[in-house]
């Protein structure tokens, strides 16, 4: 009689656990079923254990404006090393610009690998600039450094032709671009620097003068080429240094003039023009594999405008 007592209750606490069960599990599988809603959510997705990250703006912080503050509160949240792209620190790039600087995208100094803008110009020298970074910026006169993360070779160019020697094919940044991609054997290249060849902006646009600089890194399969300059985000389709689309060579550009200064309008867009926005302060997220790579631009809060997707590197180089 007592374990024929105890048969009802057994079966009630199983049925129970079955069910608790099952509700846990189709929480679980909505939950994943769900699209990020927030600069918050778009910013903790990862990149596979191993791949390196790094994330981009340039014309950043203005001491009037609060702009940069927003987006150093998203690289409070995103690892990896930070890549800034010039107009950095407005309006003169000098010292107690940088100071304003040093309160906002300065707390990530650390992990930060710069390019000069025109604007780090207008102290001569960019003498503020080089002393804010240090060694991390290369050296006066010789703004522009190289490096390697994960299978990635890193570039970082100074654009401001007028006070390097010129960008043309011979200056002395140019020969040494040209020399450190004769050296390179990583499966995929990334440069960055301020002055875009290919822009949209209404305030900047195309700039010729930067032609040099993409001869030799479409002679050398480059992958990726991050810029600011124009105060905007806009995305284009891989391209030849000429502008005419190229799928298979070509050089993808992404002008990210998003880090917190002021936003401007555009001109009618280019054959190769993918995407563009001026509706938000943001930054952009490259995780870096070993064979491609994929972006996400993350908006401050608030923002709605995204974009994402993929790529592959060319893999011409010879390990």
């Amino acid at each position: 009689m007592l374990q024929r007592s105890l048969v009802k209750p057994v079966v009630s606490l199983l049925l129970a656990l079955a069910l608790i069960l099952l509700l846990v599990g189709w929480k679980q599988s909505g939950r994943k079923s769900q699209p990020p809603t927030s600069s918050a959510s778009l910013a903790s997705n990862p990149s596979p254990a191993g791949d390196p990250i790094v994330v981009a703006a340039g014309d950043i912080v203005d001491c009037k404006l609060p702009g940069s503050e927003a987006t150093a509160k998203l690289l409070d949240k995103i690892p990896g090393t930070v890549l800034a792209i010039g107009d950095l620190a407005y309006p003169d790039g000098s010292d107690d610009n940088f100071r304003c600087y040093d309160k906002t995208w300065g707390r990530h100094k650390a992990r930060t690998r710069p390019a000069p803008g025109n604007h780090e110009y207008h102290t001569p020298g960019a003498a503020a600039y080089f002393r804010y970074f240090g060694s991390a910026a290369g050296s006066p006169g010789h703004g522009y450094y190289s490096f390697d993360l994960g299978s990635w070779h890193i570039i970082s160019l100074d654009s401001q032709c007028s006070d390097i020697g010129g960008c043309q094919k011979g200056s002395p940044e140019e020969q040494w671009l040209r020399e450190d991609l004769q050296k390179n054997t990583s499966n995929c290249i990334l440069a960055y620097w301020h002055i875009p060849l290919f822009s949209t902006g209404d305030e900047h646009g195309n700039s010729p003068a930067m032609k040099p600089f993409w001869d030799d890194l479409y002679t050398a399969g480059a992958d990726i080429v991050l810029n600011g300059h124009d105060h905007d985000y806009e995305r284009f389709a891989p391209q030849n240094p000429d502008g005419a689309a190229d799928p298979v060579h070509g050089i993808r550009e992404f002008v990210v003039g998003t880090g917190g200064k002021n936003q401007r309008g555009f001109r009618p867009p280019l054959a190769t023009t993918e995407i563009r926005s001026n509706s938000t302060f943001g930054v952009l997220q490259l995780s870096l594999h070993e064979h491609g790579y994929d972006w996400k631009f993350i908006p401050v809060s608030g923002g709605t405008f995204t974009d994402s997707g993929i790529g592959s590197c060319h893999l011409t180089r010879s390990k």
